[in-house]
């Protein structure tokens, strides 16, 4: 039942005015997301391996892929080459950026139904605080993911917990076309076992210094005090210190007023190539151009960057005045900000800088005079 523009599940998910209770917050990621497009637009695909962007050249890097292609290994941000090699049989489709934000907007819009503190992450994938709805959250995600496949035909995972990290693992705990749920009593027997490679910022390089140092699971990284891991990680060793144990405090934030709009994405694995991070840079740029659209008032766009962390967790910006809101500025961008270090890179984000309105307003009476 819709009341007011908004769904009203039962009584037992309305708000009340009773003392706050612990966050609840939902993950919700969908599956496969271009692809499952695709293979929804093209019936006769169902069951058959496909991958999603990347030309058929050794520059060329797939976007993502299907499950079916997964079970040969193929992965996002592979070379194509590399995956032909894998699966011969693989179906490699051209990417279709507005047919993807289409749906993305169709998403977000069933998303704003139930709470508005929704936190897009990309265009596929997005955090919601439902804490204020007096019910099981779990019942929440089921009653989204199942208006989402019954308005786009998609299938969605999602993650319910009491805070943003242990939602997005619990998202993938179960993938594809599924839902887990960590209780606030349940997480620190969660944590115990979990392996530190889940933790949110542990790559590649941190999970190899970890497994050297005989550290596997959140558990054993519990036994060492702030002390000792500020000496091994710097200023994320303290970090690491809440997140092992399953806390993070980080609240889900909605749109702003803001002085900047970027949008990034920390990979499982990091990207070792240019043309991996080229790959990258399309998708990035749709997502900031999604949620530029999205962005209220007219706001005068002042610079482009973009902002680079490489493995060692050492971090980077380039950013210039002047140049077009194009892809191309972006690659531009990153081919300078990768020559400063020949690292791996395990997070790229775009952005945009907007003028303040005392810059707006100079501007428009600088064009006046003349």
């Amino acid at each position: 039942m819709r009341i007011g523009g908004r769904w009203a599940v039962d009584s037992r998910l309305s708000t009340d005015n009773r003392a706050p209770k612990a966050r609840a917050i939902i993950h919700l990621d969908m599956d496969a997301f271009y692809a499952s497009i695709e293979m929804r637009e093209r019936p006769e695909l169902a069951g058959k391996p496909i991958a999603v962007g990347g030309a058929r050249d050794r520059r060329g890097v797939l976007t993502t892929c299907n499950y079916e292609a997964r079970k040969y290994g193929v992965r996002s941000a592979m070379p194509t080459f590399l995956a032909l090699q894998r699966c011969p049989q693989l179906i490699v489709l051209p990417t279709r950026f507005d047919l993807y934000r289409r749906d993305s907007a169709t998403i977000r819009e069933i998303l704003f139904r139930f709470t508005d503190l929704v936190e897009p992450l990309s265009l596929d994938e997005a955090f919601l605080d439902v804490s204020a709805h007096d019910g099981d959250p779990a019942a929440l995600a089921q009653i989204i993911r199942d208006l989402i496949f019954q308005k786009t035909r998609l299938p969605s995972s999602a993650g319910i917990a009491p805070n943003k990290m242990l939602a997005k693992i619990a998202s993938e705990w179960r993938k594809p076309n599924a839902q887990f749920q960590i209780k606030p009593e349940e997480v620190a027997d969660f944590m115990t076992d979990l392996p530190v490679q889940r933790l949110w910022g542990i790559g590649a390089k941190s999970a190899e210094k970890l497994a050297k140092l005989g550290i596997q699971t959140c558990g054993e990284l519990q036994r060492y005090s702030r002390i000792q891991l500020h000496e091994w990680f710097g200023k994320f060793g303290l970090e690491l210190f809440s997140l092992c144990r399953g806390i993070d405090n980080r609240p889900v934030t909605t749109d702003r007023e803001r002085k900047s709009l970027s949008t990034e994405r920390t990979f499982t694995k990091d990207l070792t190539s240019e043309a991996q991070c080229e790959a990258r840079i399309p998708e990035l740029f749709e997502e900031m151009m999604s949620d530029l659209e999205n962005t209220e008032g007219e706001a005068r766009i002042k610079s482009v960057f973009i902002k680079i962390r490489f493995a060692d967790f050492s971090r980077t910006t380039v950013e210039r005045v002047g140049l077009p809101l194009a892809v191309e500025s972006f690659l531009m961008l990153l081919r300078e900000g990768l020559k400063r270090k020949t690292l791996a890179v395990r997070l790229l984000g775009l952005g945009v800088r907007f003028a303040d309105q005392e810059e707006q307003e100079g501007s428009v009476q600088t064009e006046l005079q003349f």
